[in-house]
């Protein structure tokens, strides 16, 4: 006998088979505002493929069917090889094939950047583990320019538009991908507490070839063709070192992978625990300056974690609004309840002002303005990183439990979050470094205080908030350590301010300003605003077109 105990309705999958790019007023008007209007249709078309239902699966696929470690091949040698499901290396390939690994650096085409900070936070909306190894490839580019014999070697490899998956020596390839390894047991992130180390096989130098030994206790994208890695020289301290998978003869590099981490999150995406015995590797940089070589390439890999963090707020709220469009809760449509439309457009607000921030960084980075990179890069990497965590709950909210389920992409986002507020330095960390770079750049810290003036156009609630980021940077060092957390909280928030009154509609400033600067009761919960100033009608459909 076949039972029917009841019907199925008001029941709706999650957004998929839509353009994310066409349907971002945001973006587009940061593409063109930074000059980039050239790459708009690539942009659309790159959207309309990552919108595609087959593309969501790939990336449900990558991430249920983790990478697997492989350690000995069936004869008991040591082959320390990560297997990946195929789906991963087919959104690796199509990310590489726009070119989005090379392009700030294959030319000096103006608005590069922001092509690039637009394809990314397209990307990350639908997978983000792809991202580690493309973020790390991309930032360890300028640090390879400078290092002629290794340029000569990598650098058509470093810029193709090709993924080549086989586990081969770097020459033998089309392309490569590199990853990153500083953090050990002992130190985290203090990274000149490291205790691996590097001895010259030769006359040694920048150049030069070493030999390593000693640990990482996370080692990103462990099957990346080589990696950048932070070791002690005997007397000249910290270094930074070129560590291939493969070593000049042909044979397999002594880094030896003990085991995979099981992550929160970032699941397609591998990262390890490995040993150097006696690993090959080349100097580069000069002796004893490795953490600034590392750092400098940690600068280029915290932009990601900021586009990143605003791509998963923007997916989350993308799915939040057309899922509350359908669904009925009380006799009415959860998008047109007032509690939940003042929870939208405050999710609204929020995922704008990220895209605005990190734009503007992206800018920031092609014109190189110390201000943008050395100073408010940590800070919007602090800010933005967490409030992705928060954002991205309140979305996973909006689908009651099944949002808490694995099925779909909301539990996924939500597990994604925390990794970028942790990745390239926890939040103090971020703190520390702002305050460090207003010390170091004075008069970084002063062009930025008169372009966020220009910006604010006399509005006197950011006026106000200048004024308190001016009393706060003048207390002295040891004082504002102590308000590093607030400091930064206020700089991200009045630069989010700022920009919005300088680039964004007037109704999409207001609303921000009014709830993140001028409303004491704000930020406490999402939808802590005052929604009847909020313009929610405005805001809902510049976030997301109604179909």
């Amino acid at each position: 006998m076949s039972w029917q105990t009841h019907e199925v309705n008001n029941q709706y999958e999650e957004l998929q088979d839509y353009n994310p790019f066409e349907t971002d007023a945001a973006l587009k008007e940061a593409v063109i505002h930074a000059g980039a209007g050239w790459a708009l249709p690539w942009l659309a078309e790159y959207g309309e493929r990552l919108g595609r239902a087959e593309t969501f699966e790939l990336a449900a696929q990558a991430n249920r069917f983790a990478p697997q470690l492989q350690a000995f091949d069936r004869r008991g040698r040591r082959i320390d090889r990560v297997d990946f499901h195929p789906s991963w290396h087919d959104l690796l390939a199509l990310y590489r094939s726009q070119g989005l690994v090379s392009l700030p650096f294959d030319s000096e085409r103006p608005g590069r950047w922001a092509a690039f900070l637009a394809g990314f936070y397209l990307h990350g909306q639908v997978e983000a583990g792809t991202l580690c190894p493309a973020t790390m490839t991309q930032a360890a580019i300028p640090l390879l320019k400078r290092e002629p014999a290794l340029w000569a070697q990598l650098g058509d490899k470093l810029l193709s538009r090709e993924h080549d998956a086989r586990d081969l020596p770097a020459e033998r390839k089309t392309a490569i991908w590199l990853g990153m390894g500083m953090t050990e047991k002992q130190g985290g992130s203090d990274v000149r507490s490291n205790t691996s180390t590097a001895t010259p096989t030769g006359a040694g130098g920048r150049g030069g070839e070493y030999t390593l030994r000693g640990h990482k206790w996370f080692f990103s994208a462990p099957m990346s063709d080589a990696h950048l890695v932070v070791a002690q020289l005997r007397d000249g301290g910290p270094s930074c070192f070129y560590v291939p998978r493969w070593r000049p003869d042909g044979s397999r590099n002594a880094v030896a992978i003990q085991r995979l981490k099981d992550k929160v999150g970032n699941r397609s995406n591998a990262s390890s625990e490995v040993e150097f015995h006696d690993a090959w590797g080349v100097l580069i940089g000069e002796p004893g300056r490795g953490i600034p070589t590392i750092i400098e390439m940690a600068t280029y890999t915290r932009l990601s974690c900021v586009i990143g963090s605003a791509a998963l707020i923007r997916q989350g709220l993308v799915q939040a609004i057309a899922y509350a469009r359908r669904r009925v809760a009380f006799g009415k449509r959860l998008a047109e309840q007032p509690l939940m439309r003042g929870v939208l457009a405050d999710l609204a607000l929020e995922s704008e002002a990220a895209l605005c921030l990190a734009a503007r960084l992206a800018e920031g980075f092609e014109n190189d303005e110390p201000a943008w990179k050395r100073i408010v890069t940590p800070a919007a990497k602090f800010w933005v990183c967490k409030r992705a965590v928060e954002a991205v709950g309140e979305t996973m909210e909006v689908f009651g439990g099944n949002g808490y389920v694995d099925d779909g992409p909301m539990a996924r986002l939500f597990r994604e979050a925390p990794v970028n507020s942790i990745w390239e330095g926890s939040g103090n960390v971020m703190c520390l470094d702002v305050m460090r770079a207003l010390q170091r750049e004075p008069e970084a810290w002063q062009r930025l205080q008169q372009e966020l003036a220009a910006l604010a156009g006399g509005d006197r609630r950011l006026s106000a908030a200048l004024a308190d980021l001016r009393s706060m940077a003048s207390l002295s060092p040891p004082q504002l350590e102590g308000l590093g957390r607030r400091f930064a909280q206020q700089l991200a928030l009045t630069v989010q301010g700022c920009l919005l009154r300088g680039r964004a509609p007037a109704a999409v400033a207001d609303g921000f300003i009014a709830s993140r600067l001028a409303d004491g009761l704000w930020g406490r919960v999402a939808g802590a605003l005052d929604a009847r100033a909020a313009g929610a009608d405005y805001l809902l459909e510049r976030a997301l077109p109604a179909a």
